[in-house]
C-alpha cells in the first residue's frame, strides 16, 4: 500500500507561480516513474509530466517550458513548480505512481487561477 499526499496548490492570479509537493509514504528510490495529473472542472484527466528515477522530466505539449518536475528520493518527495499559470491550468492536480503493478494516487490539491 502505498499513500500518496499532495500539497501546495491554492489561489493565484495569472501569470503566478506555485509550487506542488507530493509526498509518499514509502521510499521511491527504486519507484521508476513519479507522475503528475490534473483535472479541469468538466474534463477528463490529463497527464501533466513525469520523472524518472534519475531525474529526467518529460512533460505534456501544454505545459512545456512553464511545469518544472522533480524528485527527491532522499525526501521521498515529488515537486511540480508552475509558473506563468493560467486560467486554463485551474484543476485540480494528482500525484500517481505505479508500484509493484499496482496504480496509486493521491486525493489531489486543487489550484485556481482567477483575478
Amino acid at each position: 500500500q502505498v499513500q500518496l499526499v499532495e500539497s501546495g496548490g491554492g489561489l493565484v492570479q495569472p501569470g503566478g507561480s506555485l509550487r506542488l509537493s507530493c509526498a509518499a509514504s514509502i521510499s521511491i528510490f527504486s519507484i521508476d516513474v513519479m507522475s503528475w495529473y490534473r483535472q479541469a472542472p468538466g474534463k477528463e484527466r490529463e497527464w501533466v509530466a513525469s520523472v524518472e528515477t534519475a531525474g529526467t522530466p518529460n512533460y505534456a505539449d501544454s505545459v512545456k517550458g512553464r511545469f518544472t518536475i522533480s524528485r527527491d528520493n532522499a525526501e521521498n518527495t515529488v515537486h511540480l513548480e508552475i509558473n506563468s499559470l493560467k486560467r486554463e491550468d485551474t484543476a485540480v492536480y494528482y500525484c500517481k505512481t505505479i508500484y509493484l503493478g499496482w496504480p496509486y494516487w493521491g486525493k489531489g490539491t486543487l489550484v485556481t487561477v482567477s483575478l
